[in-house]
């Protein structure tokens, strides 16, 4: 893979010795945006068709003591599914930043030329780890659900 040069962001630039314009200005500040913009959304709608799809299920068959636990595991799925979503839109993003010089969709065709579909999931397993493991999903859904059922 060819040596990238790191897009600076807009705090180094303004601490630069040199200036702020001498060392990129404004230039590619905004690198990767379109790929975040496009994901966002759909990345949300997977998350929480997921989530409710997932806690009508569970909340079905599960006694009243376990819904903490299914609003975590729903929450989980949630994240895991919207990782699909998440994780091609994050490779792109950070590429395009890394590259100043080509755009989202560019860095989304050589990604697919040269390291094809899989290359566009680099990094999923560890994402859904952190997501699921450190997110704040899991526990605030089921926090906030015991809050809605404790002042209903």
């Amino acid at each position: 893979m060819a040596r990238r040069e790191f897009t600076a962001s807009l705090v180094t630039r303004l601490q630069s010795q040199q200036g702020f314009y001498k060392a990129g200005g404004f230039r590619g500040i905004y690198a990767g945006v379109p790929s975040a913009a496009v994901g966002s959304f759909p990345n949300a709608a997977a998350f929480f068709v997921t989530y409710e799809s997932a806690k009508s299920l569970l909340g079905g068959t599960a006694a009243h003591s376990m819904a903490p636990v299914t609003h975590m595991v729903a929450a989980s799925l949630g994240e895991i599914v919207a990782c699909l979503i998440r994780v091609p839109t994050e490779v792109v993003k950070q590429r395009a930043q890394a590259s100043p010089s080509s755009s989202s969709y560019q860095e989304l065709v050589r990604t697919l030329r040269e390291e094809g579909f899989r290359g566009l999931y680099r990094g999923y397993r560890s994402t859904v780890l952190r997501e699921v493991r450190c997110t704040r999903s899991p526990i605030v859904f089921s926090t906030t659900q015991i809050f809605i059922h404790c002042f209903q």
